[in-house]
């Protein structure tokens, strides 16, 4: 009997260790995307690059793993995740020798995976064969590799952008949806809601006696009151990471700028004309940090479980002589911004790449805008110029004061902690002051 004794208290004893979090109110989960590899120059992100951050990171997410037809999750880059050149998944999981304390995931979506194949991320929901075959590949991949974790950046259909349109192109647009043209509409919405709980239920089912972690990350622009049923999810998932960024983008917003990852709601601007009402559930003022956080926890998730993600990177809009010169946005544009030197990418600046334009004998020196308020961050442009005719730029972006505005937001919530989106586009080779990772250190030292 007292064996038996024993043993049982031994078990309590283990799971008491293992359900204890030493980081919650203080996570710094650093996300690495490892196709930053492929960048060119100065942007080449290498995995001695990851580690130089991992002092000051206490997860590290990896990104990002893709399924294929058959509902199973398989590598997004083979070359790079598993390929004999180069096995990062491997590699990255070994990173643990040096750093004990880190936990590492293995994230799967993420917006990476094609847009013509999101309808992959519905189905695998709708059966419990579908979810079979993902949780059972799942459950082989982490017997190849020491992954700590799975994270869930499932692609559900983003919310659609509301196009201003001419009484004729409204009429046409009207014509297309009656005849079945058109972006996808997800006629199933509470049908892959209830699946996809179901799938994370019985994933964490498979990975708690194995002591592996499982998280979901929110993706930009996925209605969360439809597609995330927060009172079932919370108990079984160890982290909610809310993208809560890219609320504006050239891309999606082209003719006009403004702030891309708010704290809080804009006061005054009433609701926001660039949401298509008939195929969204959101509220006014939705589209900020503190109404993300808000639905999670109202809906009855800890605090200590809700984290919130700071991008490293900016968006850029190009100003045209129709542009206000003043820059206070929102601001009328056209398209995305001119690509940095490096990242190579219409619309979106590193850290890096803002923080050189901003010195004062910069070419092309952009005049920065700080925000007194910390509601809703800094921006930074440069004018068009009518001499000339030289088109001007309008940068919404994160710097460290901003991102430790977000940490202490955080801290004043009590919220679980910080994710940095990703540590690729951080200033990681310290071109800015000489400090590397200048960003995360922002946010981790104000948790």
């Amino acid at each position: 009997m007292k064996t038996l004794l024993s043993v049982v208290f031994a078990v309590l004893c283990i799971q008491s260790v293992f359900g204890v979090d030493p980081h919650e109110h203080s996570k710094v989960v650093c996300y690495w995307n490892s196709t930053a590899y492929e960048r060119q120059g100065q942007a080449q992100f290498q995995l001695e690059d990851v580690r130089n951050a991992l002092s000051l990171c206490t997860h590290l997410i990896y990104g990002y793993a893709h399924i294929n037809s058959d509902y199973e999750i398989v590598p997004g880059s083979p070359n790079l995740d598993t390929g004999s050149g180069h096995s990062y998944y491997r590699l990255a999981t070994q990173l643990k020798r040096s750093f004990p304390d880190l936990k590492i995931y293995l994230s799967v979506g993420g917006n990476s995976d094609p847009y013509d194949e999101e309808h992959k991320y519905l189905v695998l929901t709708e059966t419990s064969e579908g979810r079979t075959k993902f949780i059972n590949s799942v459950s082989r991949l982490l017997n190849d590799y020491d992954f700590d974790g799975i994270d869930l950046a499932w692609q559900f259909p983003p919310i659609k952008v509301k196009k201003q349109r001419s009484a004729l192109g409204s009429f046409w647009q009207g014509l297309k949806k009656r005849l079945g043209y058109g972006k996808f509409k997800d006629e199933k919405e509470q049908e892959h809601r209830d699946g996809f709980t179901i799938l994370v239920r019985d994933l964490k089912t498979q990975l708690r006696p194995r002591f592996k972690s499982l998280t979901v990350t929110v993706l930009p622009h996925i209605n969360s009151s439809v597609y995330y049923d927060a009172r079932l999810l919370s108990p079984n998932v160890d982290a909610v990471h809310l993208f809560a960024f890219d609320q504006k983008t050239p891309e999606r917003n082209a003719k006009e700028a403004d702030f891309p990852a708010p704290v809080y709601g804009s006061y005054g601007r009433g609701v926001d004309e660039n949401i298509d009402a008939a195929t969204s559930y959101r509220h006014v003022g939705d589209d900020n940090i503190d109404a993300a956080a808000r639905y999670w926890l109202e809906n009855g998730t800890p605090g200590t479980k809700v984290v919130v993600g700071i991008p490293t990177y900016a968006r850029t809009w190009k100003l045209t002589d129709e542009s206000q010169i003043s820059g206070v946005p929102p601001i009328v544009t056209d398209g995305p911004g001119a690509p940095g030197p490096h990242t190579n990418e219409p619309g979106l600046l590193s850290y890096a790449e803002v923080c050189t334009k901003l010195t004062e004998h910069a070419v092309g020196r952009l005049r920065r805008v700080s925000d007194p308020s910390k509601k809703y961050g800094s921006y930074a442009y440069q004018s068009y110029n009518a001499d000339t005719g030289a088109e001007g730029i309008w940068a919404g972006y994160e710097d460290p004061d901003t991102a430790g505005n977000k940490a202490a937001f955080v801290k004043s919530k009590g919220l679980g902690g910080v994710a940095i989106v990703d540590l690729s586009l951080d200033d990681f080779r310290g071109i800015c002051t000489g400090d590397k990772y200048p960003i995360v250190r922002g946010a981790k030292y104000k948790l």
